[in-house]
């Protein structure tokens, strides 16, 4: 069975609404973004969630004692680092770390090991320039089947969208997915068809449908 990621919470409505539809996982962005969100808006919103439903902040080169103050006022169960934050830095906020990486090509195969044991699961998305996350765009999906085979729970992200979920669960095959822009209407504002659209599609895969 596939998890599901949402990412890029920024309203209420829009967690209600995949929660109804299955998410396990909503995502709360405390990083320079157009889905960036504060903590007083964030403890809202989670507040407002029926039990059993996990919640993810992202953070990009935040200090350690904020993190932890997120973590505590909002109610987070795990958190996920996207900038430059070492092995040992995420060991740090076992076990509620997971650790984003950018897959850029081989290379970036090498990084994986150093963090065995130190993070929950590995985030994999799409490297650029410009961006550390919420690119709109996917990668080699074959780099994540080689993440995959090192034992190390996949979190799949990169522009997944409910025209292409089926294809990149059946390649990878991940714990994991991770859905943001490919279901907006605008950054920030989730769409509720294209929502109702992956999930129905998640859940073909799922039921072996």
């Amino acid at each position: 069975m596939v998890k599901v990621k949402v990412c890029g919470i920024t309203e209420l409505q829009d967690a209600s609404v995949a929660v109804e539809l299955g998410a396990d996982v909503l995502g709360f962005i405390f990083a320079p973004s157009p889905r960036r969100i504060s903590p007083d808006e964030a403890r809202e919103i989670i507040s407002a969630l029926p039990p059993f439903v996990k919640t993810m902040g992202c953070f990009v080169n935040e200090e350690p004692a904020t993190i932890r103050e997120i973590i505590y006022y909002c109610g987070l169960d795990l958190i996920q680092l996207h900038g430059d934050e070492s092995p040992d830095f995420c060991q740090e906020f076992m076990p509620y770390a997971t650790r984003a990486l950018r897959m850029k090509d081989e290379t970036t195969l090498r990084t994986i090991e150093q963090y065995q044991g130190k993070v929950r699961g590995l985030v994999l998305d799409t490297y650029t320039k410009r961006k550390v996350g919420g690119t709109g765009k996917t990668f080699d999906w074959e780099l994540a089947v080689k993440v995959k085979d090192m034992g190390i729970p996949v979190i799949l992200a990169g522009g997944l969208n409910p025209s292409n979920i089926e294809r990149a669960i059946s390649t990878v095959r991940p714990y994991a997915v991770d859905v943001n822009s490919g279901v907006e209407e605008r950054p920030g504002k989730k769409s509720h068809t294209l929502l109702k659209e992956l999930f129905e599609k998640i859940e073909k895969i799922n039921t072996g449908g």
